[in-house]
């Protein structure tokens, strides 16, 4: 695969049609992918990788790389395509300066993941068809692609690209509909209103405030956050209280709901481990009950039920109705 991207990739440069490409190279480690821009052949073959490690979403990157000269390529596995086409509702990405690419994803290695096993001093890992063989200190280790995954991957909502794509490289995937998108949420929901508590405020404890979930998420792509604000006595800094260490976290996800697709970026990014991708699942799982079933970024046209009142819409006591689960 990873040579028919870059075969291709090569090609739209040669022809004009494209003058830099959005894609990933590796880090220190082969588990460290991360974004770039490649704007030659020989810098694509000497940098350029697709493989399991490739979980960063590409689409937010493209906010600012369409605005440049020229027009720019970028590929796009299935959840990256749903956050490109939202950030195209919302007029962030000048679409006629895009030329996009849809590749295919099996679900991406999660170093989280492959720690939480137990393994530990980690120096490299390498992923060979099914199997993914961990290098550490202590000899090498194995585990299963499909155990490596995190559960933004083992929970994914489809395989499926939106529709945005301008060609295809390999073969469209399907939407999963095994259920167990909304296992974990569901789970918290049968908890009690204190043990729910106790499990946030566990979790956002642990929170540095370094914004790497806020500035990796496509959904969160204002040019000025309220957070950044110096009036607001929360600038850039770590959280002093629990009331701020929920604040953040509690008004970020108001501020997705009905706009988050579900990426998992938040969570993937999270030095912490703080599974935040639960709290904007909580938003789509309840959207979904009291509006109908939407999928943020599916499809161009498609308001989302927040942007849109209807005389069917939802009143506050259903939190009541709903013994107080929401």
């Amino acid at each position: 695969m990873q040579e028919a991207i870059i075969k291709r990739a090569k090609e739209l440069l040669a022809d004009g049609t494209v003058n830099r490409v959005v894609g990933w190279k590796a880090g220190d480690f082969a588990y460290d992918v991360t974004p770039a821009v490649f704007t030659s052949a020989e810098e694509l073959d000497k940098d350029f990788l697709y493989n399991d490690f490739c979980a960063p979403n590409l689409s937010k990157y493209l906010i600012k790389e369409s605005r440049k000269e020229g027009k720019v390529l970028v590929f796009l596995k299935p959840c990256d395509s749903y956050s490109f086409n939202q950030l195209l509702k919302e007029h962030r990405i000048l679409r006629d300066n895009v030329y996009v690419i849809a590749i295919p994803c099996r679900g991406k290695v999660d170093i989280g993941t492959v720690r939480d096993s137990g393994i530990k001093g980690i120096t490299d890992m390498e992923c060979d068809g099914e199997t993914l063989t961990i290098h550490t200190l202590y000899g090498d280790k194995t585990m299963s692609h499909a155990d490596s995954l995190g559960d933004k991957c083992k929970t994914c909502k489809t395989k499926k690209h939106a529709a945005c794509f301008d060609e295809m490289i390999g073969e469209e995937g399907e939407p999963n509909n095994d259920g167990k998108r909304f296992e974990m949420v569901e789970k918290l929901e049968a908890m009690t209103s204190e043990e729910r508590f106790n499990f946030w405020r566990n979790e956002l404890s642990k929170c540095i405030r370094c914004n790497a979930c806020r500035n990796v998420c496509p959904a969160c792509s204002c040019e000025n956050c309220v957070f950044d604000n110096p009036a607001s006595g929360i600038q850039q800094r770590a959280a002093v209280t629990s009331f701020e260490e929920n604040m953040f976290h509690l008004i970020r996800a108001f501020h997705v709901a009905g706009r988050c697709t579900d990426c998992g970026e938040c969570t993937r990014v999270c030095p912490q481990n703080i599974p935040l991708h639960l709290l904007n699942r909580k938003y789509i799982k309840d959207i979904n009950e009291f509006y109908g079933e939407y999928q943020a970024g599916e499809n161009f046209d498609e308001r989302a039920p927040l942007n849109a009142y209807t005389f069917t819409d939802c009143e506050p006591d259903v939190v009541y109705k709903r013994g107080g689960n929401a």
